[in-house]
């Protein structure tokens, strides 16, 4: 009997200690466990904090003078894309989290955004400058910012919201046109994808040769948006380089071409604008707006 007791001891010690070791090492799992799903559960907090902020815009209705009836649809249909622009550009934020380096904001969505601003805000003026004084400087109205969170979240960076859309984003907006007084200048494009290696050149109408004679009145004008077309080729170049690799297969057609469009337009409308106020406004210039891009 006192032989067996030890052996009984024995054997109890060895159960306690393994069950203990067992309960320590449960412990030591559970702990581990729930030390990475807390981990996880504030990675994931952490990205839905970082949210990608918002355009804001000036109003640009109540910065406008009576409206002429015979210009009320048009004012109200380009009001009406200025709400919509913001709505993209918004989204386009949203769409392109993570995409791009520190100036992807301001480069694919406000800038596009401010250029398709303008050229709707252009196509008010002009609207009830036909029959009423023409409004001056609603241009100042086109800059948009972007608030505090997506400033922080996109690197500081400035973006609008309100009306315009995004340049970046759909190819809508008044984006400045590349078009050149040559014909049909080329610029950088590479194959439509962002990601490609190449970068190519973009290749837009030539504006100058589908001109009438230009009133002596209107020349310095002409003059200086036919610069500007050249201006808007070489930028959109400059952007093909600069965002090599940055965004979708879309990216090219949606942050640059589509926003250039939107610029010649505004460009080309000037110009038809300034001739029409002396002699017979050039109709079909439009057509010259929109430019392709090429190996």
């Amino acid at each position: 009997m006192s032989r067996a007791l030890p052996k009984y001891n024995k054997r109890r010690v060895g159960f306690i200690g393994g069950a203990a070791a067992v309960a320590l090492s449960g412990a030591v799992i559970a702990g581990s466990a729930l030390a990475g799903e807390s981990s996880d559960d504030n990675d994931t907090n952490a990205r839905t904090l970082a949210g990608p902020g918002t355009i804001s815009c000036p109003a640009v209705a109540p910065e406008l003078p009576a409206i002429p009836a015979s210009a009320q649809a048009e004012v109200d249909r380009n009001l009406g894309q200025l709400d919509t622009q913001i709505a993209e550009a918004n989204q386009r934020l949203v769409d392109t989290v993570g995409q791009g380096g520190p100036n992807f904001v301001q480069n694919a969505i406000l800038g596009p955004l401010k250029d398709k601003r303008v050229a709707a805000i252009n196509r008010i003026a002009t609207a009830i400058g036909r029959t009423a004084e023409r409004p001056a400087g609603l241009d100042s109205l086109a800059a948009c910012t972007l608030g505090a969170e997506g400033a922080a979240d996109a690197g500081g960076q400035a973006g609008g919201d309100g009306g315009g859309e995004a340049t970046a984003p759909p190819a809508d907006g008044a984006g400045q046109g590349a078009d050149q007084g040559d014909a049909g200048q080329e610029g950088g494009n590479g194959a439509g994808d962002a990601g490609n290696a190449g970068v190519g050149t973009i290749s837009c109408p030539a504006v100058a040769p589908e001109l009438p004679a230009i009133p002596a009145s209107a020349q310095a004008e002409v003059d200086r948006n036919l610069g500007q077309l050249d201006t808007q080729i070489a930028e959109a170049n400059q952007r093909l380089v600069d965002t090599v690799g940055q965004g979708g297969p879309n990216f090219v057609q949606n942050a640059i071409l589509g926003p250039l469009k939107d610029k010649r337009v505004a460009a080309i409308n000037r110009i038809a604008t300034a001739i029409g106020r002396t002699a017979e406004r050039p109709a079909g210039l439009d057509s010259l707006a929109a430019c392709t891009l090429t190996k």
